[in-house]
């Protein structure tokens, strides 16, 4: 039996059980009891205390072993010792759904790390629903339970939330309460011993009672499992998640430029782009986004307009919406000639529309009832400050009059403090975003718009990249045998040849003799490069030479970067040069690389090469495995795009060159995950073809 089956006996339960119930106010146990009562729930709670006989006018049951079969829920707040003996007897009662409020588990380490492993093996094996340890408990309206220890009793929404933190939902669920905001389901998940977010993704996404879903996560331990559920869900509703701990602290030294730059924020942020996930940056921003998207049909298009009875802030806004994937509406000529037979001579027809200081209400209703009616227009930002014309509660009551017979998505910010409070609260009532300054209510207006595009989007299509995955396996094996963890370039240009990678024309010269045939093979000029399987960092030991024109200038190049090399790392293995033809006419640099994420796998890495990716790090991400759409958009998204393009009368280089590239290196992740790191840099390409330059693959220790 899956542990998700009865999912649905955890947030529609109807016999709840809490073990280690108390009489005392203050404790857990009571709090619980209490918290389901006043929640108003109709099914039978069963308080279980060995001492007491009722508790909060409910009769008590003296042991676990007496509690009747088949429960839907049991919520655990007993000493961290006496919960595995209890979770047996309940599983033997054949038990649907626990919450393990208990604390004591596997952060704390050592045997609580063994303990809850027992666990959750013991109700996966037993096909029970776990929430927890070590969690706050569950919250879901629609049943009115509150399985919880938390203050306070949220109203009903279409909002889902679920965090790993339980103190962070204690905060969220005070601040909802003054803000007036209900929830559908609201899940603590603790330790996450079973129960996870792509658990509750896949629950969400058919719950009729939710239509917009966030997320607190520090980690996610199932990256695919996670993905998949997600990629599912975004299509039929947003999914709006914060991340903390976005730094890579900890993480392995990384030998390769991708592998310093590629941290686990970039994984995630990779990570939610592929699956749709809007990511907020803060708590405030993500409750933002949830009214938003809660209340607020979703623009069909970029256009907006601004209403404004002041000329700072439509500036303000204007400014924001330039930033933004968002555009200013152009208004229609007989929108304008409307607008031009009820405002004043002095008021700005056009976009903002500025009405003026001395707006009245009615100024508003007139206004807003014409640039919803323009084509053009896909979402409007009404803009209120307090003159000493303006009418607060009038102007907020003609807003939402106007947007119950729209379509579109109407939003507001009432600038100021206590004159505009009371019109900010009957527009939140009524379900119209309020924002107390422009820049926050464009952010949510353009996520609304990213969101809708997103679920438009056609699915991707991943190309079949054919490879000798035989040939390359026998070189990566070759390396292991020997105990080594670099691939290095001579090594990793047959990996690259399994594939059908384009490479320089390139030949291992053991001796000078030798280097000088195969430059007159290849063709002047050319490169000379150290061949060393100990050695990754060619430069670091002065091992590279280019534009090499003569027979003279190869032979000395040869012997002074053999002797150079002896000198610097006498431990290192030395099987020659490696003679390369030069980079083609007109080419520009480019890297590509990945990193493979604990969580998610390869990430892969796209940049200018040389400088732009040590310094300025103009670099984008995506996941594996890349589609053709990931292939083309890794490579628009950085600053420099433009370079590529051409500039000042350059061609533009090869784009599908790239591309094939891209596609090629995300084969190679995902035929092989003993590659931890890989980095083709440079790659050299112009307006007709690109070349792997250089190569390098490590495997994991």
């Amino acid at each position: 039996m899956s542990e998700v089956a009865h999912l649905d006996a955890l947030f529609h339960p109807q016999t709840v059980a809490v073990i280690g119930a108390s009489e005392k106010p203050g404790k857990i146990g009571h709090t619980v009891v209490a918290n389901m009562i006043e929640a108003g729930f109709s099914g039978r709670i069963i308080p279980v205390n060995p001492k007491a006989d009722e508790i909060l006018g409910l009769p008590v049951v003296k042991d676990v072993a007496d509690l009747p079969d088949g429960l839907d829920l049991a919520v655990v707040t007993i000493p961290v010792a006496a919960v595995l003996p209890a979770m047996e007897i309940l599983a033997a009662k054949q038990l649907k759904s626990a919450i393990v409020i208990t604390a004591g588990f596997k952060e704390v380490g050592g045997e609580g790390y063994y303990l809850e492993k027992k666990l959750a093996d013991l109700c996966r094996e037993s096909g029970i629903a776990l929430i927890g340890p070590n969690c706050l408990g569950v919250i879901s309206t629609p049943s009115q339970v509150n399985a919880s220890f938390a203050a306070g009793q949220p109203g009903a929404g279409k909002i889902a939330f679920f965090s790993q933190s339980g103190a962070l939902c204690v905060a969220i669920l005070d601040w909802a309460l003054g803000e007036n905001i209900g929830f559908s389901r609201f899940v603590s998940l603790g330790n996450k011993a079973l129960l996870s977010e792509a658990h509750m993704l896949a629950f969400l996404r058919d719950d009729p009672h939710t239509n917009v879903i966030l997320g607190y996560i520090e980690n996610v331990e199932h990256g695919a499992d996670f993905m998949r559920e997600a990629a599912a869900v975004t299509r039929e509703k947003p999914v709006i998640m914060i991340k903390s701990g976005t730094t890579a602290a900890g993480a392995k030294a990384a030998s390769s430029h991708t592998g310093a730059i590629a941290g686990s924020d970039q994984a995630y942020t990779a990570a939610f782009k592929k699956t749709g996930i809007i990511r907020a940056g803060d708590v405030e921003t993500l409750f933002n986004l949830a009214q938003a998207f809660s209340t607020q049909p979703l623009p069909e298009g970029p256009g907006l307009v601004l209403v404004t009875n002041s000329g700072g802030p439509g500036i303000l806004a204007a400014d924001a919406c330039e930033k933004s994937t968002l555009s200013m509406a152009r208004l229609s000529l007989s929108t304008v000639e409307r607008l031009k037979a009820f405002l004043p001579a002095y008021a700005s027809l056009y976009n903002p529309v500025d009405l003026i200081g001395d707006a009245d209400a009615e100024r508003y209703r007139k206004t807003l009832a014409v640039v919803l009616d323009d084509p053009n227009v896909h979402a409007v930002l009404v803009l209120l400050c307090p003159t000493s014309s303006a009418q607060i509660e009038e102007t907020a009551q003609a807003i939402i009059d106007n947007a119950a017979t729209s379509s579109k998505p109407i939003f507001a910010c009432y600038m100021g403090g206590v004159r505009v409070e009371p019109g900010r609260r009957m527009l939140l009532a009524a379900g119209i975003p309020c924002y107390a300054f422009p820049e926050p209510a464009i952010s949510s207006i353009e996520a609304m718009h990213g969101y809708n595009q997103w679920k438009k989007t056609p699915d991707p299509h991943f190309p079949a990249i054919f490879g000798n995955t035989e040939e390359a396996a026998k070189v990566l094996a070759a390396v292991r045998d020997r105990g080594d963890v670099e691939v290095v370039e001579f090594q990793a240009q047959e990996v690259l040849r399994a594939y059908n990678l384009p490479t320089p024309k390139t030949i291992l010269a053991r001796s000078s003799i030798e280097a000088v045939a195969a430059a007159e093979k290849i063709g002047y000029p050319v490169v000379l490069k150290i061949a060393s399987p100990q050695i990754s960092h060619k430069s670091d030991v002065g091992g590279v030479r280019v534009n090499l024109g003569d027979e003279t200038a190869v032979k000395n190049a040869f012997l002074d970067i053999t002797a150079r090399t002896q000198r610097l790392r006498p431990d290192a293995y030395i099987a020659g040069c490696l003679v390369q033809e030069m980079a083609p006419k007109g080419a520009r640099e480019v890297i590509i690389g990945f990193k493979r994420d604990d969580q998610f796998g390869p990430l892969l890495m796209f940049g200018l090469g040389g400088i732009y990716v040590e310094i300025l790090k103009d670099i984008s991400f995506r996941l594996a495995p890349l589609s053709v759409e990931d292939a083309r958009n890794i490579i628009r998204e950085i600053k420099s795009y433009m370079l590529l393009k051409g500039v000042r009368g350059e061609p533009p280089v090869n784009f599908a060159a790239i591309e094939g590239i891209l596609l090629s290196m995300s084969r190679i992740a995902t035929d092989f995950p003993e590659v931890y790191e890989a980095e083709f840099n440079p790659v050299l390409v112009n307006n007709e073809k690109a070349l792997v330059a250089d190569v390098r693959l490590t495997l994991k220790a």
